[in-house]
């Protein structure tokens, strides 16, 4: 396993479910004390137009909640578009987030402790209107995401962007 001070500034995407329930995440792994944890802390908790950020929580009932190990902190890309996309990104986006962290715990990914500090940043449709989709769509998302921030790309991956890169696009790209 990389130890925890090995992750802190490793960055990675993910991409889960479809239109209109998909999502787009953005993972940070930050050591406890550390400058990527600090900057980030910083830049996270300056009050903006944002939806606040969530130190992602579950159980039954708001006073029967506990924080994820390791804390993971969410917050949206943008501005939710409406008190649907709020309460999606509040309620089945923090379900979505929490499995997919302690599905890497679970593969021995990530340890649950206070060491390492998980910052997902998402963007979610704002058509979404499927809770249980889009919680899959999270959950896949982050999972992907912390693996490919904790394992990297190969070489191979890496060398085929080289190679490709007159060949790119991306989704919302349109252009020729």
């Amino acid at each position: 396993m990389t130890t925890f001070g090995d992750l802190d500034g490793r960055l990675a995407q993910g991409w889960g479910g479809r239109k209109p329930n998909g999502c787009r995440v953005i993972v940070v792994l930050a050591r406890r004390g550390g400058t990527t944890a600090a900057g980030l802390l910083t830049t996270l908790t300056v009050p903006t137009e944002r939806l606040a950020p969530i130190l992602v929580s579950v159980g039954e009932t708001p006073d029967t909640c506990t924080a994820v190990q390791p804390p993971t902190l969410l917050v949206g890309h943008e501005v939710a578009a409406s008190g649907r996309t709020a309460a999606l990104i509040v309620g089945a986006c923090q379900v979505g987030t929490a499995q997919g962290v302690l599905d890497s715990v679970a593969e021995g990914l990530l340890e649950p402790d206070q060491e390492t500090m998980v910052f997902v940043s998402l963007w979610l449709d704002h058509d979404a209107d499927d809770e249980t989709s889009v919680r899959y769509s999270v959950r896949e998302a982050v999972g992907d995401a912390v693996r490919d921030a904790v394992t990297g790309h190969t070489k191979e991956q890496v060398r085929g962007l080289v190679e490709d890169r007159d060949r790119l696009t991306h989704p919302y790209y349109g252009g020729d």
